[in-house]
């Protein structure tokens, strides 16, 4: 099956465990075929606990155990993205990086993951297949709700409390340049006699 092959040629599972990013290759159920080693940080290492199990009961999807029958078959897994875009996919549509968010339960403890979900299908000895990527959102989205800003100058306090512009911090950070314009208020205060938009 494929997961032997994924496990025997030494060239494709080097290039799977190099990308940082969680890779599952899952059939059309979302039962897991093969991961990758970021995913292995996730959903552990664990053969029998992962191999042909759903996505939600390996993640800890707290909806994984609404029903006896476990992961995609509880009344809210009609909503769940990672198993919509695992059909979109399937069924020959683009998922590109869906926001979504889902509460994992693990040790213990439930938690909210926020992640973005792509899915790109393909068939491997007959056998319909999809490649599934989770990106973790979770520091952005905590970012997002605990960034201290100036009211003023709209500097941002960074986590040694400094205060930094807010490209600077965002490329630091996330790796995200920025562009420089100017938006149609800031023209006509800076530059009044012009119509030129910038």
């Amino acid at each position: 099956m494929s997961e032997i092959f994924f496990e025997k040629n030494e060239f494709l599972s080097s290039v799977f465990n190099a990308i940082p990013a969680m890779l599952l290759v899952v059939d059309e159920d979302v039962s897991i075929c093969f991961w990758n080693k970021a995913a292995s940080k996730i959903v552990g290492t664990d053969r029998e606990k992962i191999y042909k199990r759903r996505g939600g009961e390996v993640l800890g999807c707290v909806h994984a155990l609404d029903v006896p029958e476990g992961c995609g078959r509880g009344p809210n897994c009609g909503d769940c993205i990672i198993r919509n875009a695992v059909k979109k996919a399937s069924n020959g549509a683009t998922v590109h990086r869906e926001k979504t968010w889902m509460e994992l339960h693990a040790g213990g403890i439930t938690a909210e993951a926020h992640m973005l979900v792509t899915a790109a299908a393909f068939v491997f000895e007959g056998m319909p297949l999809v490649l599934l990527t989770l990106e973790d959102m979770s520091e952005v989205m905590h970012l997002q709700s605990l960034l201290p800003i100036c009211a003023g100058c709209k500097k941002i306090r960074n986590d040694k409390q400094y205060w930094e512009s807010v490209d600077r911090y965002f490329n630091k950070c996330l790796d995200i340049e920025f562009t420089h314009s100017l938006c149609p208020e800031c023209i006509k205060k800076l530059y009044p006699d012009s119509d030129r938009r910038l």
